[in-house]
């Protein structure tokens, strides 16, 4: 504090309004965040039973697995992203195109390269203990 005014310093002012800037930053990155979960829950909620359940699985595997990726919707199916930009992961229910499964997959920007050729895209009918593993995986190295 300045003593002769009893007020704040000019380093201090600097520092308080320094931090007020990353309080707002920071809660506009939590309000978009939170609006991407919102939007996300709601193309869950209005899939057919089928394509609901997995995506409910799917969308808590991924939030386990990645926390640091953001939820969001993308072609109004289930994605994630990383600060909320750049989709890494999403889900597509099989309604969506009239196909005979659900399916994920990675973009570009998942790290999965191996060789000259690696899968991105996945069908998905049912999750069961070892395809929730493989998922759980691959979503973790796809982030490495």
């Amino acid at each position: 504090m300045n003593d002769e005014q009893g007020g704040f310093s000019d380093a201090e002012k600097k520092a308080m309004q320094e931090r007020a800037r990353e309080l707002k930053a920071e809660a506009r990155a939590g309000k978009k965040r939170s609006q991407g979960e919102q939007a996300l829950r709601k193309a869950i909620v209005e899939m057919p039973d089928h394509d609901r359940v997995l995506a409910e699985r799917f969308h808590a595997l991924v939030s386990e697995a990645a926390p640091e990726l953001w939820p969001r919707t993308w072609y109004g199916m289930p994605a994630y992203a990383r600060e909320g930009k750049t989709v890494v992961i999403y889900f597509q229910g099989a309604d969506k195109f009239e196909a005979r499964y659900a399916s994920f997959g990675f973009n570009d920007s998942a790290n999965l390269d191996d060789g000259a050729m690696w899968p991105v895209g996945f069908a998905l009918t049912k999750l069961d203990e070892a395809t929730e593993a493989t998922i759980t995986e691959l979503v973790k190295r796809a982030l490495g």
